[in-house]
């Protein structure tokens, strides 16, 4: 599965609807559109839409040194891509996609 597809399971987890959006190519995130503004939403790479997300999913997420850890009521999702602050948003994207694919 691609960057853009999990960004699209994570949202649809989420309840975050692009209205009529569109997905903007390649890694950059979902682009919205609406009432003339303009939102990039990237959890992959935006600490702040990953923590939004992680808190409105009610996830659990636990921070190594190596690793990181997010858990939802289905179960949970271990990342360890990289370096730790893009595992921990890697792994609450996984944890959301996992979310949105059962929805």
């Amino acid at each position: 599965m691609d960057n853009r597809e999990l960004l699209e399971l994570a949202a649809k987890a989420a309840a975050i609807d692009p209205g009529y959006g569109a997905v903007r190519q390649g890694d950059f995130g979902l682009e919205f559109y609406g009432g003339g503004n303009r939102m990039t939403w990237n959890p992959l790479e935006d600490d702040g839409d990953a923590l939004r997300l992680a808190v409105k999913l009610q996830m659990s997420v636990t921070v190594g040194l190596l690793s990181a850890i997010a858990e939802t009521r289905l179960g949970m999702v271990k990342c360890d891509e990289g370096e730790i602050d893009g595992a921990t948003r890697r792994a609450i994207v996984l944890a959301a996609a996992e979310i949105g694919k059962r929805m």
